[in-house]
């Protein structure tokens, strides 16, 4: 069944991010790896009156046992219940299918990620192109990944290879496929940083910046220091204006609960009403940290225009 999007704070990723871009802040791309975790973010970013991004990747769904279409209920469930009024991206990070896109979309899912960075870059054109063209005709924003992201701990990706993001490349990449934003390769990884630390490189940043306008997208965010963050924001011509947090939020979840291994989302579900409390409360409190501390979005929902 078709999810009405129907909610006018409910907006694509292309409009959220030409907000931020002109404002000079990133916004918060959180991951909700439980789905009871969406309102502990909606919420915070009702607090802290910030735009805000819940997102979740293919692989997640299926590390988690997660389908787009409960996903998508319980997003817009949410919704309705906390009475959010800031300004709302539902995405779908990291998908290699297609089909799991279309499903996406179908649940109400206001922007998608293609991911076929593991190709050479022609092949990574063509079937991000091909996604681009799907999504676009159903009103839907596009996110295309050109270099290779590292990993720590597996959870969002595959492998742990890292490829830079080539600034030529981007400029024939974003004009082949179309995409609204793009994933650059300039340093973080996802996950939890143990002995590698850190880093963005800004001069890569800028080279890709003077070639193309796109929309620019930073993955791993968690760990990443602030100060190096406000750097890759405020780069002249416009910065990064998209983050990616997904670990964090789940090691403060599982650090409140005194766990140390991962959960399905039935698990989540079935914790205690207590349980459950003290765990969204935990994420609650973290997303609002990197909102005033890292992201520097809090307030910007009062100066976002909705307009086209």
């Amino acid at each position: 069944m078709t999810k009405k999007v129907d909610f006018k704070n409910v907006v694509t990723l292309k409009k959220a991010l030409e907000q931020a871009e002109k404002g000079g802040y990133a916004i918060g791309s959180f991951a909700a790896r439980y789905t009871d975790m969406i309102p502990a973010i909606l919420r915070a970013g009702e607090r802290t009156r910030s735009p805000i991004i819940v997102q979740i990747s293919q692989k997640e769904l299926n590390r988690y046992h997660i389908t787009p279409a409960e996903f998508g209920e319980k997003f817009y469930k949410s919704l309705e219940e906390e009475e959010t009024t800031v300004p709302v991206v539902l995405h779908l990070d990291h998908t290699k299918d297609l089909e799991v896109i279309k499903e996406a979309i179908e649940a109400g899912f206001t922007s998608v990620m293609i991911d076929a960075s593991e190709h050479p870059l022609e092949q990574n054109i063509a079937i991000s192109k091909e996604a681009a063209a799907y999504a676009h005709s159903k009103g839907v924003s596009v996110e295309a990944e050109l270099g290779q992201i590292g990993t720590t701990d597996f959870v969002e990706t595959d492998k742990d290879e890292e490829l830079y993001t080539d600034p030529e490349e981007a400029l024939t990449f974003v004009n082949e496929t179309q995409a609204d934003a793009l994933a650059v390769s300039v340093g973080t990884a996802h996950g939890v940083y143990m002995t590698r630390q850190p880093k963005v490189d800004l001069e890569r940043l800028r080279a890709i910046r003077k070639l193309t306008s796109v929309h620019l997208v930073l993955h791993g965010g968690s760990g990443v220091p602030a100060e190096m963050m406000q750097g890759a924001m405020k780069l002249e011509g416009g910065g990064i204006s998209k983050v990616n947090i997904a670990t964090d939020l789940e090691l403060s979840l599982l650090k409140e609960l005194n766990r140390e291994e991962r959960m399905t989302n039935q698990e989540c579900k079935a914790l205690s009403a207590e349980e459950k409390n003290r765990a969204q409360g935990a994420v609650e409190e973290t997303v609002i940290d990197k909102i005033e501390n890292f992201l520097h979005s809090a307030q910007q929902a009062e100066k976002f225009s909705y307009k086209s």
